[in-house]
């Protein structure tokens, strides 16, 4: 999903709809890329008054060329794997 709009600012709570992945597991997840250098993390002034202050995390540049990698990884896996599904037998 970050690598949609890899350069933008995404809340949390937005990367835990999109992903359908729960805070419980989303927020650790965050927080160990960010702690590898990944993600870089901001803290962004509600919108409202009232409100409490947000974190929001994009891709850093070594995230960025991770991120890329895996999709690939990945994206090969899938094609390998629907290739051989559909291999005779």
């Amino acid at each position: 999903m970050l690598l949609e709009r890899p350069r933008s600012w995404h809340y949390g709570y937005e990367l835990s709809k999109q992903t359908g992945l729960k805070s419980g597991t989303l927020y650790p997840v965050v927080m160990r890329l960010s702690e590898q250098g990944m993600l870089e993390a901001d803290w962004r002034e509600p919108e409202r008054e009232g409100r409490p202050p947000r974190h929001v995390y994009r891709l850093t540049s070594k995230g960025l060329t991770w991120a890329r990698t895996q999709f690939a990884e990945e994206s090969a896996a899938i094609s390998r794997a629907v290739r051989t599904a559909k291999a005779p037998a």
